[in-house]
């Protein structure tokens, strides 16, 4: 079983905007500015912008075999196919080449859930209008079965760089992540959606602190293993999610999004945290302090659900701060922007660095 976690609409769009920059652009305005009831109107309205903008820099296309019979010779003749034709007295060449087509997998993903969108009865009037009008845009290119696409075989290049947050959309609404929704609130579907959500949030506080507080130098770094034999290639590698630098000091910061933040040992009838995680946060920070300064800090930064007992403490391991706690994705923006402040703040003792726009 799932529960709600209660995730208000309008800031699934922002974390989209710091986890893909593209959508601070001009021509998203409009979408900034809606008031949205469900998650499905909200992804056509930014599939329809999105779409059109891309009509307007042109339709990324990629070479594809062709196997056709022609009167004269293009590409590559196949000769078994021209034989057969001569014995058939048809004066034709059968020959193989390659034509540069806007028919392939990417444009094909962008119709295929403008299709799908457009079937569902929570996308609003004007959303649907101009879904339509860029479909009419793609009559040569096909639709696929959602349950047919190959997620993991798409890769970008620059060519077609700016498909990444158009077809992360797609993957939210064709591979099920947001299933149904209620105002304001939508309802998880499985664990492989849950994973799916994990690499948003995280991307989203990664892409936070990037934006506004430069001077923190926000990356997802290595930490080598403070070993004294040389058997660091046979350990696995430590890789933050994000990590946070100030002077002298570090924070390191690893996101969590679970259904349940909590393991519920039945036994006992009681909560506690994931043993995991608490390990993994505490290795992350012992073998970044291999001097034991204390200047190294950990945090376990949680997601907040619907359950009624949610992780918030701090404690010190050998001279180092390790803390657990929630944000709250259920309140105004301005709630998160708060608490994601506050972090730093308590931590590096600093203000704001670069203004919100």
């Amino acid at each position: 079983m799932t529960e709600d976690k209660g995730i208000l609409i309008k800031n699934i769009y922002y974390m989209l905007t710091y986890a893909f920059q593209v959508l601070r652009q001009s021509n998203y305005e409009e979408v900034a500015s809606e008031e949205f009831e469900n998650i499905q109107d909200l992804f056509a309205a930014i599939l329809a912008k999105g779409m059109a903008q891309q009509l307007k820099q042109g339709l990324y296309r990629e070479y594809s075999g062709k196997c056709e019979e022609l009167t004269t010779l293009r590409g590559k003749l196949d000769l078994q196919g021209t034989i057969r034709n001569r014995l058939q007295r048809r004066q034709r060449l059968t020959c193989e080449y390659d034509e540069l087509t806007e028919n392939n997998i990417y444009n094909q993903i962008l119709k295929t859930t403008a299709v799908f969108l457009l079937q569902q009865p929570t996308v609003s009037p004007d959303h649907k209008k101009a879904l339509k009008k860029v479909l009419l845009y793609l009559y040569g290119v096909d639709t696929l079965p959602p349950s047919g696409i190959q997620w993991s075989r798409i890769s970008f290049h620059k060519n077609n760089l700016n498909y990444r947050m158009l077809l992360n959309i797609c993957y939210f609404v064709l591979a099920g992540l947001l299933l149904t929704t209620d105002k304001g609130r939508f309802r998880m579907a499985a664990f492989l959606d849950e994973q799916r959500m994990s690499r948003l949030y995280e991307k989203f506080v990664l892409e936070y602190y990037r934006y506004h507080y430069p001077n923190l130098g926000a990356a997802a770094s290595r930490i080598s293993w403070n070993v004294d034999e040389d058997v660091s290639e046979f350990l696995p590698i430590m890789q933050t999610d994000i990590t946070l630098r100030h002077q002298k000091k570090i924070l390191i910061l690893d996101t969590k999004y679970y259904t349940h933040t909590m393991q519920y040992r039945s036994q006992y009838d009681s909560r506690k945290f994931h043993s995991e995680n608490l390990y993994q946060i505490f290795a992350y920070v012992k073998n970044q302090d291999s001097s034991n300064t204390g200047n190294v800090a950990g945090m376990l930064l949680y997601a907040k659900t619907q359950e009624t007992i949610t992780p918030d403490c701090a404690f010190t391991i050998g001279r180092n701060k390790i803390s657990v706690k929630t944000l709250d994705l259920n309140t105004p923006f301005s709630g998160i922007v708060e608490q994601l402040d506050q972090i730093v703040e308590s931590y590096f003792g600093i203000p704001v660095y670069t203004e919100r726009k």
